[in-house]
């Protein structure tokens, strides 16, 4: 849980300015008291990102709420508190979906709630507040109309109400018969809720009359009322989701399920294929997986779902879970809800693997019987689509090995279903005439007649009984309202269409020749073409980018009003799946194909793709820390958009697009992505502009530090001497890029212990720096600090030490004292006490540095784990395991969860945990970590990185090895190998200590 604080001891820039507003994350901490804010949701709306990014006082409205609620919190004496729309990081679905669930605790549990009225307000300036005054509008207040602020209302202990101006209006106790009687809610409701204290239709009743934006939040506003867990599912209308509700209170005693979806009232058929799948799964006594192979829009998951349905129904007994196993995002979110459900210890627990969490829970022999259906299986090998910090997972891994569960897979490739179902494969065809005519009646708003008969059976052998096309020709029906032979006319004007099958890619192929999905697209197209231009426009941006997730803010319109019309449109004709949750929408992958071809036969795929790179970088983030949800959900549109985008038109936004994208791959430690990208950008601008334009030798030097990330210290110096020698040549040797580039070319020396070259090159680049920027300058300080650390290096302690107490003392003067930079020079000359076994002075210094980071930069930001970090170094340094451990566990966990589990910077924490059990004597868990660096750090970094090296040789020490791995990459010199050899010394010390002990 992350709350709001403003640290009042931080000086603004101007006395006009307010004090910083600051986040703070309490996952796996204990939660302060705090106050939580009760409001409707406006168009100017301050959001978590504004937060990080100190953009949130440009939102005046939304910021005056923020000032309002942290004014009174102050004077309640609570220094945090919490705001949806502020708090929640909801470009991270996994953050989200928690949160949502979260959400009434989180209101139950405040010390105060705050109800913000902005439609309430108090004239004058009287002390005393008649109720005469203000009692009309508060009764009009829309906040008592909306669906989602019954919670607000409900579950806190203490609930205030405040006007427009901020002035205080009474509580829940003082204004409970007012509130009563414009609620209609019992007063034993509103003196402290408890869900014992009244029956289920009873609650399900307090929300009958609310609005909702969505017509499914008027049920899923009630979950937290009525205590029960179950995904939201929107655009399965809201008689659906109260069935669906129904189900789960029915089932509440018996065996725990999840099915996100409402049963599908229409569906037909099957019947057969279903007793088969039910004698695959149920018959026998061993673990079993069966998979339905089917081509795209066969209705796969609709079988699914109806067998889902079934065995609950004749098997009370069974847990039925269902999977979204599309990646590995997906496949994290739906194992989450699973753990949750099941209340599987540490599913709230944010440093679990949720997954093996699951797998673990129900191979257990004692675990409850259960069905795991996993919807769109079609590869084995699960990557990420840029939601999560994982890299990729192999789906068989995740599957429970048990007699009591039973596992479904739905898929399209063969490979998957051969891989993990063996021989246990049902083909799913085409459906009969029969069953197709049924479905096409149950999808159609009116009844057939007789008539209509046989232009219905011509219809569905145009459409080839396909399920995705005969639902999309009925929403065509309904929403124009013509009879099936004004439609089949429609149809036939379109002419022949020739749509060849798609690469398979070892998946089942789709309809060739007149495509019955891309017939029933355009003739929808057309319509909503002249009904609806916008919604058009949407099918044809979201054609040129990837199909899920399509996030909202790349569907540009002049107000959310015509967007939401837009979508509307697109939903009525069912050709996209609504995400309100994540303000998002997803394209049928037939559907998407089918879009690409038509524009392309059009001629405007060309044109398309490049309004979609446009529209794209005008949203996409730069590479900050604090941008990383946005830009990994953003990044799969822009790798999609970039890897199909073949002209050289619009080649500018192009290149900038795939520069943003490889720097953020960079700072997620994605160096070989990075490095594909870069080296794209940097062959274009040398086309384009020129082998010595400002912009190209940028791109070269990117490269080059993508280079140097992998270890490939030789490619790195050849790069940055050509960089450097251009710059000099075009800019001059005193030119602020040109030192820059010589300064690069000084960490590359520094890297392979090339003492003497780093040292002369930055003499020099101070030196100059001095001269042409003087001697206070940022870049004069960084040189400073840079030689330094060359000197520190060697051992040269007391030349290192002068220099550094140097630049903090500037940085302090000039910058200021709780400055980034600052802290970076105080942290290196702690470090250069620690080398010097000056413990008391390192760790002061190092205790300030992380507070003062946690204080102004989060308690989440790399700088502030490193100083973490350099702090239990300093522990481990003085024996002082426990300490060490402890702060050791927390900063790999906490990278864990923001960088990723193979992020450099998570190795790094995970290698140093590693190291604090060695020398507590605990192997067995030094070896579990030390091979699992290993491993990963020969996947992501190759095997003759020096971090992969120094991985192996750590090993090695922990399994008495010689510890001499890595001579043939560094040579006898490299500071890794005298590391090595210095910690290979210390051991057999140890070692030898340990077996005179033994002998004793």
């Amino acid at each position: 849980m992350r709350l709001l604080y403003i640290d009042y001891r931080e000086s603004p820039n101007s006395p006009e300015q307010d004090p910083k507003l600051n986040l703070a994350d309490f996952s796996g901490r204990v939660v302060p008291q705090y106050a939580i804010l009760s409001h409707r949701w406006g168009d100017d709306e301050v959001l978590f990102e504004d937060v990080r990014n100190n953009g949130y006082r440009a939102k005046e409205k939304g910021y005056r709420k923020i000032k309002f609620c942290a004014e009174q919190a102050k004077k309640d004496g609570l220094q945090y508190f919490w705001i949806d729309t502020c708090c929640i990081d909801k470009w991270n679905l996994d953050e989200l979906s928690k949160s949502i669930n979260s959400m009434f605790r989180w209101y139950k549990e405040a010390a105060k709630c705050y109800v913000f009225l902005p439609d309430v307000s108090v004239p004058g300036a009287a002390d005393i507040v008649q109720q005469s005054t203000w009692e009309a509008s508060f009764r009009a207040s829309a906040w008592f109309t909306r669906g989602w602020t019954l919670q607000g209302l409900i579950a806190p202990k203490s609930a205030e109400f405040f006007s427009s101006e901020g002035r205080r209006l009474g509580d829940k106790q003082s204004l409970e018969q007012l509130l009563h009687d414009i609620t209609r809610l019992p007063l034993k409701a509103l003196q402290g809720f408890s869900p014992n204290d009244f029956t289920i239709p009873e609650r399900l009743e307090w929300a009958k009359n609310r609005k909702t934006t969505e017509p499914e939040d008027q049920i899923y506003c009630l979950l937290g009322i009525l205590d029960v867990f179950m995904p939201t599912s929107y655009g399965e209308g809201r008689e659906e989701a109260r069935t669906r509700l129904q189900i789960e209170l029915d089932a509440a005693s018996g065996a725990p399920s999840i099915i996100p979806f409402s049963r599908n009232e229409r569906f037909v058929g099957r019947e057969l294929l279903l007793a088969e799948l039910e004698e695959k799964l149920f018959g026998g006594k061993k673990s079993t997986v069966v998979a339905i192979l089917g081509p795209g829009g066969t209705g796969k998951s609709q079988l699914g779902l109806e067998l889902a349905y079934r065995t609950r129904q004749n098997k009370m007994n069974y847990s039925v879970f269902w999977i979204d196993a599309s990646n590995i995002d997906q496949l994290y979110q739906s194992y989450a809800s699973v753990a949750r459900k099941l209340s599987i210890p540490g599913w709230d627990d944010e440093k679990a693997d949720v997954k093996q969490l699951v797998k673990q829970y129900l191979s257990r022999k004692d675990a409850c019987e259960s069905l795991l259906i996993f919807d769109n299986a079609d590869n084995v090998s699960l990557r990420s689509v840029g939601l999560s910090k994982e890299r990729a997972a192999n789906l068989g891994d995740y599957l429970p090995q048990s007699a009591q569960c039973a596992i479904l897979l739905t898929t399209r490739s063969n490979d998957t279903a051969r891989a993990l179902a063996l021989e246990k494969v049902i083909k799913l065809g085409e459906m009969t005439p029969d069953t197709a005519r049924e479905m096409f009646k149950n999808y159609l708003n009116g009844p057939m007649s007789t008539a209509e008969q046989p232009e219905a059976e011509l219809l569905l052998q145009e459409l080839s009984h396909l399920p995705l096309a005969l639902v999309q020709a009925a929403a065509y029906i309904n929403a124009s309202k013509i009879t099936l032979e004004d439609y089949r006319s429609r149809l036939a004007k379109l002419g022949e269409l020739d749509h060849s099958s798609e690469p398979s890619n070892g998946t089942q192929k789709k309809h060739t020749a007149k495509d019955p999905v891309a017939k029933t697209l355009l003739l929808s197209m057309d319509r909503i073409r002249l009904d609806n231009p916008l919604a058009a426009d949407y099918l044809f941006l979201a054609a040129c980018i990837d199909r899920k997730d399509i996030s909202l803010v790349l569907l540009e319109a002049s107000s959310t009003r015509e967007r939401d019309c837009a979508i509307g449109v697109l939903d009525l004709y069912a050709l996209v799946t609504r995400r309100p949750a994540e303000s998002a929408i997803d394209v049928h992958r037939l559907v998407h194909y089918a879009l690409r071809r038509w524009l392309q036969k059009q001629g405007t795929l060309d044109r398309w793709t490049q309004t979609a790179i446009t529209r794209i970088l005008s949203v996409f983030p730069d590479h900050d820390y604090n941008n990383t949800s946005k830009w990994r959900r953003l990044l799969p549109h822009a790798e999609y958009v970039l890897a199909r985008s073949l002209s050289d038109k619009d080649w500018a936004n192009k290149t900038k697009l795939r520069w943003k994208c490889a720097m953020v791959l960079h700072t997620d430690g994605r160096y070989s992505e990075s490095e594909e990208l870069f080296v794209q950008v940097m062959e274009t601008r040398k086309r384009v502009l020129g082998e010595e334009h400002s912009d190209t030798l940028t791109s070269m030097a990117n490269l080059a530090s993508t280079f140097w990330n992998q270890g490939r210290w030789k490619k790195a110096e050849e790069l940055g001497v050509q960089v450097m020698e251009t710059r000099k040549r075009v800019l001059g040797e005193e030119h602020p890029d040109t030192l820059t580039s010589m300064a690069n070319l000084t960490s590359t020396f520094w890297n392979q212990g090339r003492w003497k070259e780093a040292e002369e090159l930055e003499v020099q680049v101070m030196e100059t720096r001095k001269r042409v920027l003087g001697e206070e300058h940022p870049d004069t300080l960084t040189s400073m600090a840079n030689l330094a650390s060359t000197y520190r290096n060697q051992g040269r302690w007391k030349e290192a030490e002068e220099l550094e107490v140097q630049v903090m003392e500037t940085r302090k003067r000039v910058l200021g004292e709780e400055h980034p930079s600052t802290l970076t020079s105080m942290a290196n000359l702690a470090s250069t006490y620690r080398n010097q076994g000056r413990w008391n002075e390192a760790e002061e210094l190092e205790v300030q540095v992380m507070e003062t980071s946690s204080r102004v930069l989060g308690e989440e930001h790399p700088s502030t784990l490193t100083s973490m970090a350099n702090l239990a170094s300093t522990f481990w340094n003085q024996g002082r395991w426990k300490e060490a451990e402890e702060l050791g566990v927390q900063v790999m966990e906490t990278r864990k969860r923001v960088l990723g589990e193979e992020h450099p910077d998570t190795l790094t924490s995970m290698a140093n945990l590693a190291s604090t059990y060695r020398n507590q004597g605990r192997w067995k868990k030094a070896e579990e970590l030390g091979v699992q660096v290993m491993e990963t750090r020969k996947r992501v970094l190759g095997e003759e990185h020096p971090s992969t090296l120094t991985s192996m040789a750590n090993l090695a020490f922990t399994l008495k090895g010689h510890g001499l791995l890595g001579l043939v990459v560094f040579g006898p010199q490299h500071p890794n190998m005298l590391a090595s050899r210095e910690i290979l010394a210390r051991w057999q010390l140890e070692a030898v200590q340990l077996d005179d002990q033994n002998n004793t």
